[in-house]
């Protein structure tokens, strides 16, 4: 037989072996409904094995092929993959740093606006690169940072607005996109939990200088860890990829060579003249790179994201339409969608009304005795996380909605996963809940 004919009996019995092993049965009480999760098929694990085959192990054929998809889905010019959602918010970040931006740069004891409510990595970027978070309240509706606070929060050190689209719902782009240029700050959106979002029907990551997206298996896409760093700025994206690469000045692919065309006739700081390209580094970055056998999952992924997204999107509505007829909506105030967005739902937000007697711990700590999985919005407040009491930072306003999520909040899940035996489970479980701690 041939290396081809060999190759394709090893793919012919992913086929089997994954309809052998999968196994999605159902069981009421007894089978538990995460409130993240992955859809994988046959085909990822046929490109996880054809990508394995190769031996190639490092970025290769899959991975430039994901990059140029992913950015040709998102709606940008230009991806680079990376290791996680957390490292792409490093990199946007940090690639903003770049001495090569001059004035534009953004240097230690510069301030960034972000969000109160928040996960630590969209925050902890601007403090890793020495710079002043300053914090803003959310709205309660959206969980979205508070827009009309943006304005007050520039301060002559501002640099740029950090901010997440909170479970796949968009903050408003128009409003924080006006401040930005009004004011000549970088606007990076972190969108790792948004893939497929809009915003006056254009897709979110594409109204500020760079965006980020995860790929870790709770969202909407994954190859197991992974992320990617997306820009129309070739600039960028190229100081981005030098953070990525260990800060090298050289943007070769691996196994490449002299793709610049002048790898030993360059002068760059005091090396001799002629120093290897591949050798000169012009920035202290990182190791972030991706493997390929991650990223062939990504390209089979990719081609399901409009699925998923669209499962993410009915079992928003479904739910809505459960909550408020059975009368749930008097204990919980129910997710809403920004004005002018279509959100590309990761979860769904719950949060006690203050009149409720319902309290947040006992709730989550019986819908997990009954299998019906949940999670707290990221870090709430993150001022009160432990690792973030003493840093420098600077609060505009009180934090009162975010102090409210963080006491009163959490979120189940809306994955493609679950489907209507599930979520009829996740309802009936919340009615019995209800009839059994409100007398």
């Amino acid at each position: 037989m041939s290396a081809e004919q060999i190759r394709e009996d090893i793919l012919g019995l992913c086929d089997r072996l994954h309809e052998e092993v999968t196994d999605r049965r159902f069981v009421a009480g007894e089978t538990y409904i995460p409130c993240t999760g992955k859809i994988i098929d046959a085909e990822d694990l046929r490109h996880l094995v054809d990508a394995s085959l190769d031996m190639w192990l490092t970025a290769g054929r899959y991975a430039t092929r994901f990059e140029s998809e992913v950015a040709e889905k998102f709606g940008v010019n230009h991806a680079r993959l990376t290791v996680s959602g957390s490292a792409a918010n490093l990199l946007a970040f940090t690639c903003l740093t770049s001495w090569k931006l001059r004035d534009r740069a953004i240097k230690p004891g510069d301030e960034v606006i972000v969000p109160a409510a928040s996960f630590p990595t969209t925050v902890s970027p601007a403090i890793q690169n020495g710079c002043v978070p300053v914090f803003v309240d959310v709205d309660l509706e959206t969980a979205n940072i508070n827009v009309d606070r943006l304005a007050d929060a520039v301060g002559p050190k501002t640099k740029a607005i950090m901010v997440a689209h909170t479970l796949g719902n968009p903050f408003n782009l128009e409003a924080a996109s006006r401040i930005a240029k009004e004011n000549g700050l970088y606007l990076i959106e972190d969108c790792c939990d948004a893939f497929g979002a809009t915003f006056a029907g254009q897709n979110v990551g594409t109204f500020g200088d760079v965006a980020t997206l995860s790929f870790y298996p709770a969202h909407h896409i994954t190859m197991g860890e992974g992320g990617a760093v997306l820009t129309n700025r070739k600039s960028l994206i190229t100081l981005a990829e030098s953070f990525r690469d260990w800060g090298r000045d050289c943007f070769c692919m691996p196994g490449e060579a002299n793709t610049c065309g002048k790898r030993f006739t360059q002068q760059m700081g005091d090396l001799p003249y002629g120093y290897d390209h591949k050798f000169t580094f012009s920035h202290i970055g990182y190791n972030l790179k991706v493997s390929d056998m991650q990223a062939a999952v990504g390209v089979s992924q990719l081609k399901k994201l409009d699925h998923f997204v669209a499962r993410r999107r009915e079992n928003f509505r479904l739910l809505t339409e459960a909550f408020k007829s059975e009368g749930l909506d008097t204990h919980f105030m129910l997710p809403e969608a920004t004005p002018n967005s279509d959100p590309s739902w990761f979860g769904y937000l719950l949060t006690i009304r203050d009149d409720s007697p319902l309290d947040r711990r006992t709730v989550v700590s019986w819908l997990e005795d009954r299998k019906v999985g949940s999670r707290q919005l990221f870090a709430g407040n993150l001022l009160r996380q432990p690792g973030y009491r003493d840093i420098e930072h600077r609060v505009v306003g009180d934090l009162t909605n975010t102090d409210k999520i963080m006491n009163d909040s959490f979120w189940i899940g809306i994955w493609p996963g679950i489907e209507d035996e599930r979520r009829s489970y996740m309802v009936d479980t919340f009615k019995i809940m209800i009839k059994e701690m409100v007398k």
